[in-house]
């Protein structure tokens, strides 16, 4: 096991939480300190507020992993006196870096929406409002014949030539390649100065945009060119893979809607949920959105949903969807607490799978703002 810095701790929450998931312009990523350096203990937080950063001082942790970024506009000032400016402070003088993955994770396979709809039961998830569909690009490379399989394997390995259920997907056409060594070269196969012509293979295979520099570099390791030919180029049609905000899914048996609001607060652990609706009426189908819902209502209502979970509903907004018979549950922004232990639980199991040796701390600190008094 080896103590990791921190662009390979980001590395590996970036492989289920990359950045190019979220929102155009979400101010996630590095927001203070370094990943220049040795990371040991990782404290998972959904806000960043003093008595969190204090916290993890307490805890000595190298890291503050954050759903919610601190810096959220740009800054014109940094104030030692003022709450924003101790924090930021406090992260300085401590040395613990401060990283935020907000909409990315909201977004991502097994991020903060699927997390809700685990700790809810619902099952047959879809989602809700698709935000990104993955692209395709071809690789095609001119190999030569005793390399062909290993080329075509180190490309599988690398992510490349996936269709659906289907893994190893490619296509080899047979013909003759030409190349002319000059004095600096050093071939695999030809000498300096003469024409050479070499049975090849063009091997073809489809890989998802995000993969293909990783494709790329994979093909060029097994390749026993010193110049290798490729073409990379982008395809009209779109991978099969899509992701989006929020997710919907069904209950295993219809319960009422007062029944299902004592549920949602079990599940998310809050002691009140604001509910608008008949609390007699059925349902079996729900939609659920971390964060702020306001304007997924519509959205919600259109895919068939018998009850929207999420948080900061407007009054104006429960009026008038109210009157249209469309169910809503409020338990409150701050649910998206989950992804503390989610997230902690998450990188534990893929740092022992990389061998690294990080311990990851989920805030025990409450920081919903609001008190039901």
């Amino acid at each position: 096991m080896k103590i990791p810095n921190g662009y390979e701790v980001i590395q590996l929450f970036e492989s289920f939480s990359p950045k190019y998931l979220a929102e155009e312009g979400d101010p996630i990523g590095l927001q203070v300190g370094t990943l220049s350096k040795k990371i040991s203990k990782v404290h998972v937080a959904l806000d960043v507020t003093e008595e969190v950063v204090d916290e993890a001082i307490t805890n000595g942790a190298d890291m503050i992993l954050a759903h919610h970024p601190l810096i959220f506009r740009p800054l014109k000032k940094i104030d030692f006196s003022h709450p924003h400016g101790r924090v930021i402070e406090k992260l300085i003088k401590h040395d613990i870096t401060l990283y935020a993955a907000h909409t990315n994770l909201d977004v991502a396979e097994g991020g903060v929406n699927d997390m809700l709809a685990a700790a809810l039961g619902l099952q047959e998830l879809t989602l809700l409002s698709p935000t990104y569909r993955e692209g395709l690009k071809k690789l095609a490379v001119y190999v030569p014949k005793e390399a062909e399989e290993k080329v075509r394997e180190a490309l599988a390995r690398a992510g490349a030539g996936n269709l659906g259920h289907y893994s190893h997907c490619s296509f080899s056409a047979e013909g003759i390649g030409r190349f002319k060594p000059d004095e600096q070269a050093n071939p695999h196969i030809g000498t300096e100065g003469e024409l050479e012509m070499v049975e090849e293979v063009k091997v073809e295979v489809v890989v998802p945009g995000p993969l293909a520099s990783k494709a790329v570099r994979a093909m060029l390791t097994a390749h026993p060119y010193e110049e290798v030919a490729y073409d990379l180029y982008t395809l009209d049609n779109q991978g099969v893979k899509e992701l989006g905000l929020g997710r919907v899914g069904v209950l295993p048996e219809t319960v009422t809607l007062g029944e299902f609001a004592e549920q949602v607060k079990r599940a998310f652990e809050v002691s009140t949920v604001r509910v608008t609706g008949d609390l007699t009426a059925a349902i079996k189908k729900v939609a659920v959105l971390g964060g702020t819902g306001d304007k997924f209502v519509r959205t919600a209502q259109f895919k068939g949903a018998d009850v929207f979970v999420t948080g900061d509903i407007y009054y104006h907004t429960a009026v008038d969807f109210k009157q249209e018979g469309m169910n809503i549950i409020d338990p409150g922004h701050n649910v998206e607490k989950i992804m503390k232990k989610g997230v902690a639980s998450k990188m534990t199991e893929l740092c022992e799978q990389a061998g690294f040796e990080v311990e990851w701390i989920p805030s025990v600190i409450d920081t919903d703002p609001f008190q039901v008094v």
